[in-house]
Formats: C-alpha cells, sequence, structure tokens
C-alpha cells in the first residue's frame, strides 16, 4: 500500500545499500534513498496530523463514558464472517464493536428484532485488517504497537527490517481506509502515523502509491499528500530504478501524475518567487561601462 524547494523540509542522511529509509527529523519522519544520498526526500505526515498526539487519541471512548472491561465482556456476541472464497469466521463482544458507528448502526436492528441472527457478513475485506481493527476497538492499538516516545515500532519477526514488497505499508493503508469506512478516526490516525515508521524500497512505494490511488478520495490530502510530495521531490532519482513501474503507475492513476506535476510547478513557482525577493549576489550584473578612445 514514500529538496529544499518542497513543502515538507529535507535531511541529508548516511546510505544504506539502495533501500529506501524513513529516517525521524523535527518533521515526523524521512525517506532516504541510500543509493543518492545528496538528494534525501521526505514523506512526512501533513501539519494536520500531529503523530505525538497519536497516543492521546488512540482510546474511542471518552471517559465520561468508560465502562468496566468485563461488562463489555457480558455483552452479546456477533460473528463478523470475512471473506469471500474462503471466509474466516471471527467473533466480538457487541460492547466493542458498537464504538464504530458503523457496526452500531447495525447492531440496532439486531435489539429491534431478536430474531435477527447477530452476524455480519464483510466478503470485501480484508482479515488482517479486520483483526487490527477488532483489536484496537478493544485495546486502543494494533501490533506492532508503536514504541513510547519513538516514531518506530515494535519488532515483527515475522516481516522484514525493510519493506520490499510494499506489504507494511499495505497492512497500515488498508487498515486506515477501514477506519475510515467504519467511522474510527482515532484509528486513522494511529494507522497514518505508523505508515511513517516503515522502511521501504521503491518497489514498495509502488505498491503503497498504487493502493492509496485506488481506495482513497480525491479530496483525503491526509493520507494522498504525503504520497505525492514524496514522489515529487524524488521521481527524477527513483524512476531509474522503476521508470516502467512509474509509468504504469501514472497512466493506471491520471491524478496520482497530475498531483505530482502540480507540486512540482508550485515548488518552481516558489523558487522564483524567492529569487525575486532575494536575489543573491552572484546573479547581479552590473551596467557595463562605455569608454571612449578604447580606454
Amino acid at each position: 500500500m514514500p529538496s529544499d524547494e518542497n513543502d515538507k523540509a529535507h535531511e541529508e542522511v548516511p546510505s544504506t545499500q539502495g533501500d529506501v529509509e524513513m529516517e525521524e527529523t523535527d518533521n515526523p519522519v524521512q525517506i532516504v534513498e541510500a543509493s543518492n544520498p545528496e538528494e534525501g526526500g521526505e514523506r512526512a505526515p501533513p501539519a494536520a496530523v500531529n503523530v505525538e498526539d497519536v497516543d492521546a487519541e488512540a482510546d474511542p471512548v471518552d471517559e465520561e463514558e468508560r465502562k468496566s472491561f468485563a461488562s463489555h465482556l457480558k455483552s452479546p456476541i456477533v460473528t463478523l464472517v470475512v471473506g469471500k472464497e474462503e471466509p474466516a469466521v471471527l467473533k466480538a463482544h457487541q460492547e466493542f464493536l458498537v464504538r464504530s458507528p458503523y457496526f452500531d448502526d447495525i447492531c440496532k436492528t439486531f435489539a429491534e428484532d431478536e430474531s435477527i441472527p447477530r452476524s455480519i457478513d464483510l466478503p470485501d475485506e480484508d482479515i488482517d485488517a479486520v483483526g487490527c481493527f477488532l483489536e484496537f476497538l478493544y485495546t486502543g492499538e494494533y501490533f506492532p504497537r508503536k514504541l513510547p516516545g519513538q516514531r518506530s515500532l515494535e519488532h515483527d519477526p515475522s516481516v522484514p527490517a525493510v519493506d520490499d514488497s510494499g506489504i507494511q505499508l499495505l497492512k497500515h493503508a488498508r487498515i486506515y481506509t477501514l477506519a475510515q469506512k467504519w467511522g474510527v478516526a482515532a484509528l486513522q490516525t494511529l494507522s497514518s502515523s505508523k505508515i511513517y515508521c516503515i522502511n521501504s524500497t521503491v518497489k514498495g512505494e509502488i505498491e503503497y502509491a498504487r493502493y492509496i490511488y485506488a481506495h482513497t478520495a480525491v479530496d483525503d490530502t491526509t493520507i494522498r499528500a504525503p504520497v505525492a510530495n514524496f514522489w515529487a521531490t524524488r521521481s527524477h532519482t527513483l524512476r531509474s530504478e522503476a521508470e516502467d513501474e512509474f509509468k504504469a503507475l501514472c497512466l493506471e492513476f491520471p491524478q496520482f501524475g497530475f498531483d505530482i506535476l502540480t507540486r512540482v510547478l508550485d515548488d518552481k513557482l516558489k523558487r522564483e518567487r524567492n529569487e525575486k525577493m532575494h536575489p543573491s549576489s552572484a546573479s547581479v550584473r552590473k551596467r557595463p561601462r562605455h569608454g571612449s578612445g578604447g580606454v
């Protein structure tokens, strides 16, 4: 499912054998291509997403509405049938499930008509994403959890340190779109912040960008803007590693190419304005003096 001219600040970091890394800066996260450290780029969250506040926002239940954990476990069990060809059956307590407005509306029908089985079909959803969604409803987090005071995730031995295929980026992207669909804003914020903790390669970034532009709305700048900004600042170097894939992505999602071009042109305009407001001494030319008689 990542120049000084860009809207985000960029820093140079040491190379790491050709992978794309996300390094911590004063702004949330930086992704750097090691083979060209002099052209470091950043895919940082937009200003609206303050990663430092994610932990405070993670719990979807207000303090005044809080019930004991045991009381939630006494609530009716709801069956979730996830997937189409080989569906998986999950069980969830209704008191946790109704923290989502989407499921709250469905569960109200169970109370109105007790003859309706407490079962919900989710044929188009990803089992791992649904599992993480439920984990968040129960605990306010999901694995891998964010390490306290850091912009990194706890170690997951089942995945490589560098996301070459995009599977780790897609994991959090799917959770983001699921949280958006089912109305859990705190989970959207959390999953979005975890995306900036992933070390990835160009191939992984291609797959991530493809998912984002296929499954999010045009006006969803929270998730789309960092993708476009990243490629706008680094497309000239990353294309050499995945030119065919990059071209195919632009043809598949014209909005992706348009967003990148818009940012490139905006940056160019900003540079021109800055040069006019603060001309460098090297650009100042003296008026030629005309002498007489060759003097």
